[in-house]
């Protein structure tokens, strides 16, 4: 089993900052990737970026405002994000992407972690 936490949620202003962070643990040794999705309010989870555990990552965040780094000997992924806009308001999921002794992949997603930008 793997658990993931994602923390740095909160309220900024239009224009502020906000750091995320996601932390996996338990049975870290069959992580394969990890990954940020942001779930607008009334809208579906989409990806940011997916970064596997040899440096290859698939980065959709918006350029120039949101950069994603990885610690991969902490199992830990950080999102940072400037000029937040209102339309970045919506919950941030992490996925820890997990390969099982018998070969299956399975993902373990945190709880969430809220972002709201006012206006």
């Amino acid at each position: 089993q793997v658990q993931v936490v994602e923390s740095g949620g909160g309220w900024v202003q239009a224009g502020g900052s906000l750091r995320l962070s996601c932390a996996a643990s338990g049975s870290v040794s069959g992580i394969r990737a990890m990954g940020w999705f942001h779930q607008p309010a009334g809208g579906q989870r989409e990806i940011l970026a997916d970064l596997s555990r040899d440096g290859n990552t698939n980065d959709v965040v918006p350029v120039g405002r949101f950069t994603i780094t990885q610690d991969t000997a902490k199992n830990a992924l950080h999102l940072q994000m400037i000029s937040l806009q209102p339309e970045d308001s919506g919950v941030y999921y992490c996925r820890a992407k997990v390969t099982l002794p018998d070969g299956r992949w399975v993902d373990y997603w945190g709880q969430g972690t809220q972002v709201t930008v006012s206006s």
